[in-house]
């Protein structure tokens, strides 16, 4: 199993210039949220995910691709119809 810090490098890594936030809730399960650093203006936040599944270096890669699939989604979203 992966460590917060070592998942939120990771996560900073892949998604920079964006900031990380990774935190665990009462139930285990983990909250990320990517970020502006220099406004704070939040991109994209995921909560209810399973921290025990990121176990392999191949599960924490198919979490990021996930992610930036919301991502993505999220900024089309943001620019409205075309």
């Amino acid at each position: 199993m992966i460590s917060l810090v070592q998942l939120r490098i990771e996560l900073e890594r892949s998604f920079s210039p964006l900031a990380c936030d990774c935190s665990l809730t009462g139930d285990n399960s983990l909250t990320v949220k990517l970020y502006h650093p220099s406004s704070g203006q939040v991109d994209l936040v995921v909560s209810g995910l399973s921290l025990h599944n990121l176990r392999t270096p191949n599960a924490v890669a198919a979490l990021i691709e996930e992610l930036r699939y919301e991502l993505e989604s999220n900024n089309l979203h943001q620019l409205g119809p075309l």
